[in-house]
C-alpha cells in the first residue's frame, strides 16, 4: 500500500503481494524524482512479470506508523520500516533503497506541525518532558529522528564505488574545481585532548563475558542509577566506551571564535547532528551557547523557562527570542554581540542562514567535501567568498579533511579528468560503531562515574565525568566484522588496486579491529597485498595515488565509510549521488542504495519556486540495474537478466548524450532525464535479441518514444517557469506530486 498524502486515503498503486524488488518511499527530491520514475520502473518491470512493490520509510511515514491510536483508520499506516527491517534478513530481500532524511529536532517539529495540519491528531513534540505521558510520547519520538532508517535495513556491508559509465563520463567532462593557494588559511580546528578520541576505551568481550550487560551512573555519594539494562553483548564482539569533557568543549569553541576573529576568517561547526542524534545536537548547542555566550550568561535562566535551547540551533533560539516581553532588547545585545565576531560561514547568505542556524543544515560528510572542492572558500553574510576556520570538536576523523586540506594547498586542486578512485568496502552491518551508538549515549546528570557492568559481574568499561560530559558507547559484532574482512578481500581480489584498512593503531577501537584483521590477511595469504593506516596517512596516500591517475580501496569503519563516500565522490565526480552503492546483506539478500541526498531540500524549493527538479537520478539507475541483475542472478529470472542489461545500456545512453539535468529553469530537469532513461531502455531493450518477447513488447514502445519526441519535450519544458504545488513538504499529496512529476500527457499514455 501507498500512502495517499493529501487526503489520508491509501492508494492501491499496484500490486504489491510477494514483490520481487521493493523501491522505497522516501522524502524530498527523490521522493519527487519517485513520482516521475518509479510508473516507468513498474511498466517496463510489468513486462517481464515483476513486479515492484513500494514501503515507505519516510519521516512522515514513521511518525504516522508511530501513533496508530491517535489517527482515523484511514490515516493508519503500517509500520514499513519494521517490516522491512525482518525482510533485509531474509535470503530472497531485494531493496532499492533512496535516500531518506535522518531527522534532526528542528526537522522532526516541522514534520509533525505539517501532518497536524493536515488533519493528523499527533501529539506535540515534548522538548523538556515533565509527565509520564509527556515522557513516553518523547521515547517514541526519540526512536524516529536521526539515522532510525540506515542501522536497522543496513544488514550487510558496504561496497561503494563509481560505476564504470559515470567514472568515464566524469573524466571525459571534468566537473569545475575551485582553485587553492598554498597561503590559504582555511584550516581544522579540533579539540587538544579531552574528546572521544582522546578517552575512548575498548575491548574484545570473551564468550564469559557476554550476555545481559548494563551502563550504570555511579553518583559521588555512591548511589547507582541504571541508564541502560539488558544490554545484549556477544561473544567476540568490540565494545567500546568513551566521553567528551563539557567544559573542554566550551573552552576550545571559545578559544576558535577568538582566533578566527584575529585571523579574519570565518567561523564554521562541522557535525553530524543528524545521524548522531544523541551527540552531535548537544555538542552544536554548545558551539550556538559559545556564539552567543554573553546572552546565555545574561538571560539563561529567562531562555530556559521560556523552553529555549541552543541546542535546536540559533534559527529557533531566535526566532523564540522574539516572542519574549523584552525581546527588542536582547535583540539590539544580540546584533552588537555579532558586529564584534568574526564572519560566520554561510548555509543561504540571501535569507540570512548561518552555519548555527538548523543543526542538520551543515551536514559534515556533505559541507566539508564542498567547501574542499570549492578551493576551501566559504560565503559569508554579504555572499563573498573567503577562507575558513572548519571547527569540527572531536578528533576520530577531524584528519581526514585536515590532511586533505593540507595536501591540496602543497599541489593545488585535483583534476578530475585524469584523477583516479577511491572505492570503499565499509564495515556498518547490525549497527556497527559509532552510528549504532543512540541507545547508549548520555549526557553525565552530575559528577561521577559511568561504567559497563557485564553479565559475569565485570566492570568493562568506567569513566570519571562531570555534569554535562557527553558519553557513549559503540560496539561493532564479531560476524559483520568478519564479513567486513572477506568483503575487502574479494573486492582486491577482483580488482587488483591499492587496498588499505584505515585503522588507527593508536585508538583504542581500532587497535581492537587490527586485532581481526592481520590474522585474517595472514590466513588468506594476501598480507602483502593490503596496508593499514591511520586516517590521516591513509587520506595521503589516498590522494597521491588517484592524483596520479591510479585506483585505491578504502576499507573503513561505519563513520568513514560514510565520510568518504562524500569526498572522494564530490571531488572526483562532482557529487556523490551518482554512487553505485550496494550492500549485500549477510544472510544472502541484496540493498541498493541510490546515492546521497545532502542538497535535496534546496531542490525541493526550486520545484516549489520555479517547477524545475534538478535532482540528478543517476544513483536510481544505477541501482535499479544491479537490482535486476541481482534478481536475474538469485532467482534464476531471464527476463530479469535481460531488463537489467538494458537498463544498463540506458544508463550509458544518459551519460553519453549529456541527458542529465540541468540546474537553471526553463532547461531539462529530472523529467526530461526520466523520458530520455526509459527511451534508451525501450530501445536497448527492442535491440536485444536474448527474448524475443521482450524484444516485441518493447519495439513499438520505442517507436512511440522517438516519434513522439518533441511532443513530450514540449509539454515538459511548458510545465515548468510557475509553482510547483505539491501539497506538503514532508507529506506531500500523492495526487499534486504526481501532478508535477508527470506533466506530459503523451509520456503518460504511452506507459498507461
Amino acid at each position: 500500500m501507498v500512502r495517499n498524502s493529501g487526503t489520508g486515503k491509501v492508494n492501491h498503486m499496484a500490486d504489491q503481494s510477494n514483490p520481487d524488488i521493493i523501491y522505497t518511499i522516501v522524502d524530498e527530491a527523490p521522493e519527487l524524482a519517485s513520482a516521475s520514475f518509479l510508473p516507468i520502473i513498474r511498466s517496463f518491470a510489468d513486462a517481464a512479470g515483476i513486479k515492484v512493490g513500494t514501503k515507505d520509510i519516510s519521516l512522515a511515514g514513521r511518525i504516522i506508523a508511530t501513533f496508530p491510536e491517535k489517527l482515523t483508520e484511514e490515516q493508519r499506516q503500517s509500520d514499513d520500516l519494521a517490516e522491512l527491517g525482518e525482510l533485509v534478513k531474509t535470503p530472497g530481500a531485494n531493496v532499492i533503497k533512496l535516500p531518506n532524511i535522518s531527522a534532526s529536532v528542528p526537522q522532526l517539529v516541522a514534520a509533525i506541525e505539517e501532518l497536524k495540519a493536515q488533519g493528523y491528531d499527533l501529539p506535540d513534540y515534548p522538548a523538556e518532558p515533565k509527565t509520564d505521558e509527556e515522557k513516553a510520547v518523547r521515547a517514541r519520538y526519540d526512536g524516529i529522528k536521526g539515522s532510525a532508517v540506515n542501522p536497522v535495513l543496513r544488514e550487510g556491508n558496504s561496497d561503494r564505488r563509481a560505476a564504470k559509465a559515470v567514472k568515464n563520463y566524469a573524466q571525459k567532462n571534468p566537473h569545475s574545481m575551485g582553485k587553492w593557494s598554498s597561503d590559504s588559511k582555511t584550516h581544522v580546528s579540533s579539540m587538544p585532548g579531552d574528546d572521544f578520541y582522546a578517552n575512548e576505551a575498548s575491548a574484545t568481550l570473551s564468550a564469559d563475558q557476554a550476555g545481559a550487560a548494563k551502563i550504570e551512573f555511579v553518583a559521588k555519594d555512591g548511589s547507582i542509577s541504571i541508564l541502560k539494562d539488558g544490554w545484549m553483548l556477544t561473544d567476540g564482539e568490540v565494545v567500546d566506551a568513551t566521553f567528551l569533557s563539557a567544559k573542554a568543549l566550551d573552552a576550545f569553541l571559545a578559544n576558535e571564535i577568538e582566533k578566527t576573529k584575529n585571523d579574519g576568517i570565518m567561523f564554521s561547526l562541522h557535525m553530524k547532528a543528524t545521524m548522531m542524534k544523541v551527540s552531535d545536537p548537544i555538542i552544536f548547542g554548545h558551539a550556538v551557547k559559545a556564539w552567543m555566550g554573553p546572552i546565555f550568561e545574561k538571560y539563561g535562566e529567562a531562555f530556559a523557562s521560556a523552553g529555549i535551547s541552543p541546542n535546536s540551533g540559533m534559527g529557533d533560539v531566535l526566532a523564540r527570542i522574539a516572542s519574549l516581553p523584552n525581546a527588542a532588547e536582547i535583540q539590539a545585545e544580540i546584533d552588537a554581540l555579532a558586529a564584534d565576531r568574526p564572519a560566520i560561514y554561510m548555509v543561504d547568505s540571501d535569507k540570512g542562514i548561518t552555519n548555527l542556524h538548523v543543526p542538520s543544515d551543515v551536514i559534515i560528510d556533505a559541507s566539508m567535501p564542498a567547501l574542499i572542492r570549492a578551493g576551501g572558500k566559504g560565503w559569508d553574510a554579504k555572499g563573498e567568498k573567503g577562507d575558513v576556520n572548519c571547527v569540527i570538536p572531536d578528533n576520530c576523523y577531524a584528519s581526514i579533511y585536515d590532511e586533505a586540506i593540507s595536501f591540496f594547498k602543497a599541489n593545488g586542486a585535483l583534476d578530475p579528468s585524469t584523477a583516479g578512485t577511491v572505492q570503499n568496502v565499509g564495515l556498518m552491518a547490525q549497527k556497527a560503531e559509532e552510528y549504532g551508538s543512540h541507545p547508549t549515549t548520555f549526557e553525565a546528570p552530575a559528577d561521577g562515574t559511568i561504567r559497563i557492568v557485564l553479565a559475569n559481574g565485570d566492570v568493562l568499561h568506567s569513566h570519571e565525568v562531570e555534569a554535562g560530559d557527553i558519553w557513549r558507547s559503540s560496539t561493532a559484532k564479531k560476524a559483520p566484522i568478519e564479513n567486513w574482512i572477506q568483503l575487502a578481500l574479494d573486492r582486491q581480489r577482483l580488482t587488483g588496486f591499492e587496498a588499505i584498512f584505515w585503522l588507527d593503531a593508536n585508538r583504542a577501537h581500532d587497535a581492537e579491529l587490527i586485532n581481526y584483521v592481520k590474522p585474517a590477511l595472514e590466513a588468506a595469504g594476501v598480507a602483502d597485498k593490503f596496508q593499514i593506516m591511520a586516517p590521516r596517512e591513509a587520506t595521503r596516500a589516498s590522494l597521491e595515488t588517484i592524483t596520479a591517475g591510479k585506483d585505491s580501496i578504502a576499507i573503513t569503519g561505519n563513520v568513514l565509510r560514510d565520510y568518504l563516500t562524500d569526498l572522494f565522490p564530490i571531488l572526483e565526480l562532482g557529487t556523490s549521488a551518482k554512487m553505485l552503492s550496494i550492500v549485500k546483506l549477510m544472510n544472502g539478500g541484496g540493498l541498493f542504495e541510490t546515492g546521497a541526498g545532502g542538497s535535496a531540500p534546496k531542490h525541493v524549493q526550486q520545484l516549489i519556486e520555479q517547477n524545475h527538479l534538478r535532482w540528478d537520478s543517476m544513483g536510481e539507475f544505477c541501482a535499479l540495474g544491479e537490482s535486476l541483475n541481482f534478481l536475474a542472478d538469485s532467482k534464476g529470472n531471464s527476463k530479469a537478466a535481460v531488463l537489467g542489461a538494458a537498463a544498463e545500456a540506458a544508463t550509458q545512453g544518459i551519460l553519453d548524450n549529456n541527458r542529465s539535468p540541468s540546474r537553471k529553469v526553463g532547461e531539462p530537469d529530472n523529467r526530461d532525464s526520466h523520458y530520455w532513461f526509459a527511451r534508451y531502455w525501450a530501445d536497448a531493450l527492442a535491440a536485444q535479441s536474448d527474448d524475443s518477447e521482450l524484444a516485441a513488447h518493447f519495439a513499438p514502445i520505442a517507436k512511440a518514444l522517438a516519434e513522439k519526441e518533441s511532443d513530450i519535450l514540449k509539454e515538459l519544458a511548458e510545465a515548468q517557469g510557475g509553482a510547483g504545488d505539491i501539497g506538503g513538504y514532508y507529506h506531500p499529496s500523492v495526487e499534486k506530486k504526481a501532478a508535477v512529476m508527470r506533466p506530459s500527457a503523451t509520456l503518460n499514455a504511452i506507459f498507461s
